[in-house]
C-alpha cells in the first residue's frame, strides 16, 4: 500500500519556491503559461506535462475547493523537497538546487525530482532508513537504504515512452494542430462523418530532418483538395473512408473512448468537428511500439554506470509520456515484466537485485486498477545473492 500524502502546507510550498529562487520560479511560470495557453492539442499536452509546476503555483495562492488526491501528493512531495533541503549539508543543498533548476529549464519538468522524493517516501514507509547519498556525497546512485544491518543502493531514472515509439505523440499533436483549421473549413463544405486512417512506416518525430511532418501535412491537404480517397508511398499509407461507428457524438470527449476501444492503445487519434460534420484521424507506426524494450535498453545502460557493485542495487524506473490505456496495456500484457526478466539474464544485471517501474498514475496516487498495486511494479532478480535477504524483502519482492 502506498503511504498517504501529508496535509497541504502553503508555507512549505512557498519555501519550495524559495529553494528554487523566486525570480527563477516566476520566469519559469511565465514561460510555461505562454506555451500552454494556446487552445491547441500541443498546448494542452504542454500543460499536462508541467502540471506539477502549475499545481504548486495554484496551491500557493489557495484553492476554493477540496484538493484532489493528485494535488495533495504534489504538495506533499514539494514539502518533502523543502525538508530535504533543510537536512542537507551545504554541498548537498547546492546539488539539490542545481537539480531543481535543471528540471525547470527548456523542456524539462519536475518529474525526475518528484520521482526521487516519492521513491524515498515509499521506502521509508516500508521500514527502511533512507539517505540521499547522491545529493549528500555525490555518489552515482541516488539513495542508500538500510534495514536490519543490510544496505542497498537505489538508482532513480526517468525514461520517456516516446523512446519506444516510431510515431511520437508530440509530433502527432503538432500535425493535428496544423491540419485542424483546414479540416474545419473542409467539413463545412463537405458535411458528413469521415475517418482518415494512416500507417506511417517511417514514423513521425518532433525533430525530423527530412521534413516528414510538413510533407504529411501537405499530402493530407492535397487529398482533401483533390477529393482523393487514398494516397501511399514508402513514408505513409493514407485512406479516407466514411466513419461507421454507431451513434458517434460530435465532440472529441464523447467519441474518443469509442475510438480508443476500436483502434487500441497504440493508435494516435484526433477528432475535428465543424458544421455538423466529424473528421477523425487515426495513425499507427509501421511496427508495434516497443516501450518496454526501450526501458530494458535503458536498464542495460544505467546499471553498470550508476551502481557501485559494493551493495545490492535497485533500479527505480519512471515512465513518462504514457496514459492510462497504454500503461494498463503494458502491465496486462506483461511486456514490462518480460523485458525486465530478459534484462536480468544480461551481465549488466549482476549487481541488480530488483527493478521497479512506475508512472504518473502512481506518482499522483491515483487508484487501482489504473495504477499499479502498491504504487509500483516490482521485479526481483532471483539470480542475485541478496534476492532472498529478509531485510530487503519489502523493497525487492516481486509484485506480480
Amino acid at each position: 500500500m502506498q503511504p498517504y500524502p501529508d496535509p497541504i502546507n502553503p508555507a512549505a510550498l512557498n519555501a519550495f519556491v524559495e529553494c528554487v529562487g523566486a525570480r527563477a520560479w516566476g520566469d519559469r511560470l511565465e514561460a510555461l503559461r505562454s506555451g500552454a495557453s494556446a487552445q491547441t492539442r500541443a498546448g494542452r499536452q504542454r500543460s499536462q506535462r508541467h502540471c506539477i509546476e502549475f499545481t504548486i503555483e495554484r496551491l500557493r495562492r489557495g484553492l476554493l475547493r477540496q484538493p484532489s488526491v493528485a494535488e495533495q501528493w504534489i504538495a506533499s512531495l514539494a514539502a518533502a523537497a523543502v525538508a530535504l533541503f533543510m537536512s542537507l549539508p551545504n554541498e548537498g543543498r547546492q546539488r539539490l538546487v542545481a537539480l531543481l533548476r535543471a528540471s525547470l529549464a527548456d523542456d524539462a519538468c519536475l518529474v525526475p525530482v518528484f520521482h526521487l522524493l516519492r521513491t524515498a517516501e515509499l521506502q521509508r514507509s516500508r521500514g527502511f532508513d533512507v539517505t540521499f547519498a547522491g545529493l549528500e556525497d555525490g555518489t552515482p546512485f541516488d539513495l542508500l537504504l538500510r534495514r536490519d544491518g543490510t544496505e542497498a543502493e537505489v538508482v532513480c531514472d526517468v525514461i520517456s515512452a516516446e523512446e519506444g515509439r516510431d510515431v511520437h505523440r508530440g509530433a502527432w499533436f503538432s500535425l493535428v494542430d496544423r491540419v485542424d483549421p483546414e479540416l474545419q473549413t473542409w467539413l463545412c463544405m463537405h458535411p458528413g462523418r469521415y475517418i482518415l486512417k494512416m500507417t506511417l512506416p517511417r514514423g513521425l518525430r518532433d525533430a525530423e530532418g527530412d521534413g516528414l511532418l510538413a510533407a504529411l501535412h501537405a499530402r493530407i491537404t492535397a487529398m482533401l483538395g483533390q477529393s482523393r480517397r487514398a494516397d501511399h508511398d514508402e513514408a505513409a499509407v493514407l485512406r479516407l473512408d466514411p466513419l461507421m461507428l454507431a451513434a458517434a457524438q460530435a465532440d472529441e470527449v464523447g467519441l474518443m473512448p469509442r475510438l480508443r476501444r476500436e483502434f487500441g492503445p497504440e493508435a494516435h487519434l484526433s477528432v475535428t468537428a465543424a458544421g455538423g460534420g466529424i473528421f477523425v484521424m487515426a495513425a499507427r507506426a509501421g511496427r508495434e511500439d516497443e516501450v518496454a524494450a526501450a526501458i530494458r535498453r535503458r536498464l542495460s545502460a544505467i546499471a553498470p554506470a550508476r551502481l557501485s557493485s559494493k551493495r545490492p542495487g535497485i533500479l527505480s524506473m519512471f515512465v513518462e509520456d504514457t496514459d492510462r490505456p497504454e500503461w494498463r496495456s503494458l502491465r496486462d500484457k506483461l511486456e514490462l515484466e518480460g523485458e525486465a526478466r530478459k534484462f536480468m539474464t544480461f551481465p549488466e544485471a549482476r549487481n541488480v537485485v530488483a527493478i521497479t517501474v512506475a508512472s504518473r498514475l502512481e506518482l499522483f496516487g491515483l487508484p487501482e486498477p489504473d495504477s499499479a498495486p502498491g504504487g509500483e511494479l516490482r521485479f526481483r532478480n532471483p539470480a542475485h545473492p541478496a534476492a532472498k535477504t529478509p531485510a530487503l524483502a519489502p523493497a525487492v519482492l516481486s509484485s506480480m
